[in-house]
């Protein structure tokens, strides 16, 4: 099963539930996937969609961070409640720890020395992380892992 079809069977079950909030965030993310097969001209595979419902999970976060400062607290708790329906579907996020370790395995591999090798590091990491950890953090750990030698 597709990843469009399975969220296409749990919006058929949030109708029927009449689950509002899930109902409105899965439609959302099928026209996310509508709108990238378009542009594409040819139907995406669950990698592409998966990196779609990343890139949806991440604007919710930024959401979140943007009402907590404006002291929305009614649209912060309604972009918590997508963002919990949208990580149902994206892989298992790792830990700052196997982040770590997997940089350090980068490191070794690469030889890297310091911060001027952070991009052949971040070349050999990234494939292997994509989907379980973001850009941003695994750039912060390898630079820090950098500056300490």
């Amino acid at each position: 099963m597709t990843l469009e079809e399975k969220i296409r069977k749990d919006l058929y079950q949030a109708i029927k539930q009449q689950d509002k909030v899930r109902i409105s965030t899965l439609r959302l993310l099928l026209s996310e996937i509508k709108n990238a097969e378009i542009a594409q001209g040819k139907p995406i595979d669950d990698s592409k969609g998966m990196d779609i419902l990343g890139k949806e999970a991440r604007q919710r976060r930024e959401s979140i961070d943007a009402f907590k400062k404006g002291n929305r607290s009614d649209l912060v708790a309604q972009e918590e409640s997508e963002l919990a329906i949208i990580l149902e579907y994206l892989p298992k996020q790792m830990s700052r720890e196997e982040i770590i370790t997997a940089a350090r395995q980068a490191i070794d591999i690469v030889g890297a020395k310091g911060e001027k090798d952070k991009g052949r590091v971040m070349s050999q990491l990234m494939p292997q992380l994509k989907g379980k950890a973001g850009g941003k953090e695994v750039g912060e750990i390898v630079s820090e892992l950098l500056a300490q030698g």
